[in-house]
């Protein structure tokens, strides 16, 4: 099976770790033994990431070398993708014993000038301030903020991803063999002029939904939305919290979900099985389980859920 894996950001960086190359290093280190064990199964693989954390990083250094000469985000997304992107390469290639060849793909990603999620934005990147220093970052760079849990952080726009320019590319690897990771972060957002020529916009767009429109562009078989949470659960954070094996799509549009953490997971879940194939949701350690059904959460365009 051509299988599209978006590893969430217990990947790359445990929330409260240190933003080290060494943590993050030692994390896709174990993230890349459960890729592994997919490509082993006979799978055929394309990984997406986030770089919320990293892209926030990123640009406060620049702010912090020269606040009159700051990079867009675009240009941090790309710098992002190909970071991360070096990281889990390797740490793949040494899991698979460098028995076949893996590459990291800066992709573009097509988005609508007009979509109004540039006039809300809502997607969080960089590092977690208390109110007040949010509120103090904020006047002086000119940022949105917003309440990320009991801490605050910097918002951006995160619009819609409609097409994927680097498709052609992609496909070509695939059909060398290549394990590839692309996408990385939402991927570049770009936005197509008058003259058909592409130019990168100030954003950021959410992962699930990019790796989503990814793996329907590639006719994938599966989406595997891997995190650090075992399964989608109702009543999540309650006492009568559980797992939900099993949902079609239409439960799954239903549940009453977190919006910065399991609810883009679960719709880019539900957008891809609209396309065809299925979806899973649930530990990265899981990853081979979950697509084989024994782990996590599946939603499947069927209609029933398993709530056992």
């Amino acid at each position: 099976m051509l299988v599209v894996v978006a590893l969430g950001g217990n990947a790359l960086l445990l929330r409260g770790q240190p933003l080290t190359a060494e943590a993050q290093r030692t994390n896709v280190r174990v993230a890349a033994q459960s890729l592994a064990e997919l490509v082993r199964a006979g799978h055929r693989l394309v990984v997406t990431h986030g770089n919320g954390p990293q892209v926030g990083l990123l640009a406060l250094q620049g702010a912090a070398l020269n606040p009159d000469a700051v990079y867009p985000l675009d240009v941090l997304g790309a710098q992002t993708e190909g970071m991360i992107g070096y990281i889990i390469e390797q740490e793949l290639e040494n899991a698979l014993q460098h028995d076949r060849p893996v590459a990291t793909l800066l992709t573009q990603v097509l988005v609508d000038p007009a979509d109004p999620a540039f006039l809300k934005p809502v997607k969080f990147i960089g590092p977690i301030y208390s109110k007040a220093e949010a509120e103090t970052r904020a006047a002086a760079a000119g940022w949105q903020i917003a309440a990320d849990g009991e801490h605050w952080r910097r918002v951006v726009a995160s619009p819609k991803p409609l097409d994927i320019p680097d498709l052609r590319v992609l496909s070509l690897l695939l059909e060398q063999g290549v394990v590839v990771i692309c996408a990385g972060g939402g991927g570049i957002p770009v936005v197509r002029r008058e003259d058909g020529s592409l130019i990168g916009v100030e954003a950021v767009i959410d992962k699930d939904a990019a790796s989503a429109l990814l793996a329907a562009r590639l006719r994938a078989d599966a989406l595997l939305l891997l995190t650090d949470v075992d399964a989608v659960y109702s009543h999540f954070g309650q006492a009568d919290a559980k797992p939900l094996g099993r949902l079609g799509v239409d439960q799954a549009r239903a549940l009453d979900l977190p919006a910065g953490s399991m609810r883009p997971k679960v719709q880019a879940a539900c957008d891809f099985v609209c396309s065809g194939g299925k979806a899973g949701i649930g530990r990265l350690q899981d990853a081979l389980a979950i697509l084989e059904g024994r782990a996590g959460t599946c939603i499947a365009n069927d209609g029933q859920a398993d709530n056992g």
